[in-house]
């Protein structure tokens, strides 16, 4: 029988403590935590009114996101699985617009009854009671939820192409899957694609999940759009048709054949078999990996303690292999160097590039923002172009995000490639983009005089101009006999007003183009600082977290290279007396690491693919209860 790996984290913890590892200690600590708490989140992200929060009602059967033409999510809603049914709002004082709060925060969570879940949601969204409502949390015991699945239900993008979506990009990363949810009522739009490209970028798992069938009598050919748009972008992205309206009609009336014609019967074995599975795989490669490492390093030590108990007769050969081992953690923390300057150059330089490629990109968005203000008067258009503005900006960013998240995996793997050349042994995933900070709101674009002008203020400027249109050729035409006021200078006053007007005209466009185009500006600058500063966080960031793992990696080498040789010289120097006594006790311990390593090896052998696994769909009955 194979022992689950909490119960091989346990004993390695003790061997670790008994062998004075504190190293080792620490870092099997952290993998139990792992262990213990596994999270598997799925976002469901999309444009408002696309049907998002009722899949997730759908697929855990329960009301506990806001649904309704007009309501829509403000805040993540976090569902994951639990013994009983419960509810929280959750409140934070610090900066976070994460599914869970920020670490720096107050965080206090208020329970609230599952039922009525949706009406405080919307009381606090609009209520100022000092605190910032930043998430709501719920369990319920469902199957679909074990497993460590977690089903968030994000805030609407507003148009995915836009800022707003950044919130929602900024969370990918730590993402296990993501589900991209788009009715059936049209295909795939500009922006939806962009997307679905940047999130390909970020998560290693997109769905494509077309919402509201039962209401698209046209749904079947909506759905082969979309695949063609997926396959001209090169996404190999599995796409699911579903009705949340059926799903949630076949829980009511316990009908099997309404539940499979719904399709969340597909959705939810998709998530068990693609996410969840592959998710516990990787987690138990990880942790294999973390105890076949202690092992390994508690056994070296304990060999060559126990090679020199058993023939003392053997010093010159010990003498030997121990200079050997000096030399061995001597070169091995020479060489670590080379690391670490792989590491800082590449940070260096991924800075510098990020800094030029987010520039540039605002450099293409001012030319093509000047030429718009050139074309049009940008009074009336305004909003137009603050719409515009909004989506370009939204995009550029998120590209350069992406960007910058794809460089950062690739400086990741030279630099664990770079340790592994040098004598390193290999590393787990990287913790990279964990989402802990979010790009947030950037800010808003100044407001332009718009040009409206009302009948009396025209006739003004008209009257203004015409003055002395009227008054200079009254006074020439007098000179002839005719009065001041006569039909010949009203004629030319009414021209010189027109032309008045029109040229003041003129030179109203005029300034409301320059100040547009200084607004603008203003408003390109302010994101680049924003967003820079962010970017430059985030790759500080990986940096820390590379030198880190790397780091700790390399020094439980050294430790165990130095317990190696201090060891080996113990058994030297030790009495005949006390050999036997520690020879029986060094026995002992590798008897209990090996056998931990085949109890390691036993749990890697007989792990089961993902794909060779046949799950079974869950029916009505059983997702409801």
């Amino acid at each position: 029988m194979v022992a689950p790996p909490l119960t091989l984290l346990d004993r390695a913890l003790e061997l670790t403590a008994a062998a004075d590892r504190p190293d080792l200690h620490r870092r099997l600590t952290v993998v139990r935590e792992r262990v213990q708490d596994p999270a598997v989140r799925v976002l469901a992200v999309g444009e408002p009114n696309q049907g998002k929060s009722m899949l997730v009602n759908a697929l855990v059967g329960a009301p506990v996101c806001v649904v309704g033409q007009g309501d829509e999510t403000r805040v993540p809603v976090v569902v994951r699985h639990g013994d009983s049914a419960a509810a929280a709002l959750v409140y934070s004082s610090g900066e976070s617009d994460g599914p869970v709060p920020a670490a720096g925060g107050a965080v206090s969570r208020v329970p609230v009854p599952v039922g009525s879940l949706v009406a405080e949601l919307a009381r606090a969204a609009g209520a100022d009671d000092g605190g910032r409502l930043a998430a709501a949390e719920v369990t319920l015991p469902r199957r679909l939820l074990e497993g460590g699945l977690q089903l968030v239900d994000t805030a609407g993008v507003g148009g995915v192409g836009s800022t707003a979506a950044l919130r929602t990009i900024d969370l990918l990363p730590a993402a296990t899957a993501v589900l991209v949810v788009s009715d059936a009522s049209q295909e795939f739009t500009a922006p939806e694609m962009a997307f679905l490209r940047q999130a390909a970028a970020l998560c290693p798992a997109v769905v494509c999940v077309l919402t509201k069938i039962d209401a698209s009598p046209e749904w079947r050919r909506i759905a082969e759009l979309d695949r063609a748009h997926l396959d001209r972008a090169g996404l190999d992205l599995p796409l699911l048709p579903v009705s949340a309206t059926l799903e949630l009609l076949a829980v009511q009336r316990k009908d099997r054949g309404l539940h499979e014609e719904s399709g969340l019967g597909a959705l939810a074995a998709h998530l068990r078999r693609e996410v969840v599975d592959r998710a516990e795989t990787l987690a138990r490669r990880s942790t294999v990996h973390d105890l076949t490492s202690v092992t390994e390093q508690l056994a070296l030590s304990l060999r060559t303690e126990l090679a020199g108990l058993q023939d003392p007769a053997r010093n010159e050969e010990l003498l030997a292999q121990l200079e050997g081992a000096r030399t061995r953690v001597e070169d091995l923390r020479r060489r670590s160097s080379r690391w670490q300057q792989v590491l800082a150059d590449g940070v260096t330089d991924l800075m510098a590039d990020i800094d030029h490629d987010l520039r540039d990109r605002a450099r293409v968005i001012t030319r093509e923002a000047d030429e718009a203000v050139d074309a049009h008067d940008p009074g009336p258009l305004w909003d137009d172009l603050t719409d515009w503005l909004d989506q370009r900006i939204g995009g550029a960013v998120a590209d350069s995000y992406v960007w910058a998240s794809q460089r950062s995996e690739f400086l990741a793997a030279e630099v664990v490639d770079q340790f592994a050349r040098d004598g390193g042994i290999a590393l787990p995933d990287l913790p990279i983009g964990d989402g802990a900070e979010v790009l947030g709101s950037l800010v808003e674009l100044d407001d332009i005089d718009r040009g409206a002008m009302t009948v009396p203020q025209r006739v003004l400027i008209g009257m203004k101009g015409s003055y002395s249109g009227v008054l200079m050729t009254g006074l020439i035409t007098s000179m002839v006999g005719f009065g001041l006021i006569n039909p010949v200078s009203l004629a030319a006053g009414v021209v010189i007003g027109t032309k008045a007007y029109r040229d003041d005209r003129l030179n109203r466009r005029q300034r409301r183009q320059a100040e547009a185009k200084a607004a603008v500006r203003r408003h390109v600058d302010e994101v680049v600082f924003q967003v820079g500063k962010q970017l430059k966080d985030r790759l500080r960031l990986v940096q820390r977290t590379l030198r880190d793992l790397v780091s700790d990696t390399a020094d439980e080498m050294s430790r165990t290279l130095a317990d190696a040789v201090r060891g080996a010289q113990q058994s030297v120097k030790v009495a005949a007396a006390e050999r036997d006594a520690r020879l029986r006790e060094v026995r002992r311990q590798l008897a209990l690491v090996e056998r931990l390593a085949a109890d390691v090896a036993q749990l890697t052998a007989r792990e089961v693919p993902p794909e060779q696994r046949a799950p079974r769909e869950l029916g009505p009955r059983e997702r409801s209860s």
